[in-house]
């Protein structure tokens, strides 16, 4: 009998270094990181003159894309890393699907939302790619707004949350998903 794959949820608001979390995560498992920001990014470099903003077209695509490769992957036995800024309402109908089909675990990343104001800014500042975003167009008094009302996955299955302030230990949550 052939065991689930693993599938490693890293959520939290924008700014509290889940990519970087996850893609350290994947690479000490030895699995795909799959990125919610990256499929988007992707998206846009075949997309001359896009114009991101609230709910533009590649935003809503990137969501069922995201989701279909997760799926497609897991359902193909393949232990998979997911990122996303997601909070609960769009997590819960993407991951619900495949509850049966995976080990799921959450990683929770939290920092204080100064921290994570501060790094969307520097990042914007300084990575091209984020022009795929809306980074620019959302004010700091929202971001704070949305950063203190997020809603992390709630889903019955383990979850750690981590303070990615500085960085975490993995070996800390390497131990939480081989449990």
């Amino acid at each position: 009998m052939q065991s689930k794959p693993m599938l490693v949820v890293v959520s939290g608001p924008p700014g509290t270094g889940k990519t970087t979390l996850a893609h350290r995560i994947a690479a000490a498992i030895g699995c795909p990181a799959i990125c919610r920001d990256e499929i988007k990014e992707g998206m846009a470099h075949a997309t001359p003159g896009f114009v991101p903003g609230p709910g533009d077209p590649l935003t809503m695509r990137t969501l069922s894309t995201f989701f279909d490769v997760i799926g497609l992957l897991v359902g193909r036995g393949t232990t998979v890393v997911a990122e996303a800024a997601f909070q609960d309402r769009l997590w819960t109908p993407g991951l619900s699907p495949l509850l049966g089909r995976a080990d799921l675990r959450i990683v929770h990343c939290s920092t204080p939302a100064e921290v994570a104001l501060a790094r969307i800014t520097a990042r914007s500042d300084s990575d091209p790619r984020r022009a795929a975003h809306e980074d620019a167009q959302i004010s700091p008094d929202a971001r704070l707004r949305t950063h203190n009302a997020f809603q992390p996955v709630d889903l019955p299955v383990p979850t750690c949350t981590v303070d990615t302030t500085a960085e975490p230990p993995l070996a800390d949550i390497l131990r939480f998903l081989s449990r």
